[in-house]
């Protein structure tokens, strides 16, 4: 389960520009066996926010609890339950697929048997055997973001933390993740990610929150949100929700 609580960061400012408030009063949660949907343009906060759960960055004021754990007071135990999947993330060029994610296992106390389970299990959901010994530097966007999450969520965590996951990928490729962290949420996982695709909000999430200019404006199950603002799709609603706090 997640919990967030006033969480806000405050980015200082220098001689040449001021300070910004990157995330404001942010409060919401998210069960285990459901997703989070953090719905905002490019720099509305979404980013900042899933930093702050994964304990990368600190918050300026606020705080939250991440499977039971709080963000500031107990970060250790926060990162060994969380798999965070950040768009700044880079893979090491000459391992290839299968080695690069093994790694990350055995970084995370894997070995042996339960090792290869894992691994196994995951070239299999995201559909990577094809290309499973080519080394990184050849791999395709697609097929690096594929690596990238199975060496996110080798150790199979509690929280799983998706940061615009199929940016810049082609449909096929955005499908088989799609349905992936669908499996994440059936399986019982806690998962919450931020994007500005309207259609994966409308086909994952349990909940969605739109965020704009650091501050959670409007908050529920798509249900909930159209009949808050009828008349409209996802699309119009975001619309309507972000550009009235211009």
């Amino acid at each position: 389960m997640i919990e967030a609580k006033d969480l806000s960061k405050i980015f200082p400012g220098t001689r040449k520009s001021p300070a910004v408030d990157a995330v404001r009063g942010m409060s919401f949660q998210c069960e285990s066996g459901r997703i989070y949907g953090l719905l905002g343009a490019n720099g509305a906060g979404k980013t900042t926010t899933l930093r702050m759960l994964a304990t990368i960055l600190h918050p300026t004021s606020g705080t939250a609890k991440v499977a039971g754990y709080d963000i500031v007071d107990d970060p250790e135990k926060v990162r060994a339950r969380v798999g965070f999947l950040s768009t700044a993330t880079a893979l090491y060029r000459r391992l290839t697929a299968r080695e690069m994610v093994e790694y990350f296992g055995r970084l995370n106390g894997l070995d042996g048997e339960r090792l290869k389970q894992a691994v196994d299990s995951l070239f299999i959901a995201l559909e990577m055997h094809e290309f499973e010994k080519r080394v990184c530097e050849e791999l395709s966007t697609g097929m690096k973001q594929k690596v990238s999450i199975a060496r996110t969520l080798v150790h199979d965590p509690e929280v799983m933390i998706f940061d615009e996951p199929t940016l810049g990928l082609d449909v096929m490729t955005s499908r088989t993740i799609v349905n992936f962290i669908r499996q994440c949420r059936d399986r019982g996982k806690t998962v919450i990610f931020s994007t500005h695709v309207m259609s994966e909000v409308e086909k994952l999430c349990d909940r969605i929150g739109i965020i704009h200019g650091g501050r959670l404006l409007a908050e529920g199950t798509l249900a909930e949100l159209k009949s808050r603002y009828p008349g409209g799709d996802l699309e119009d609603i975001f619309v309507r929700v972000a550009g009235g706090a211009e």
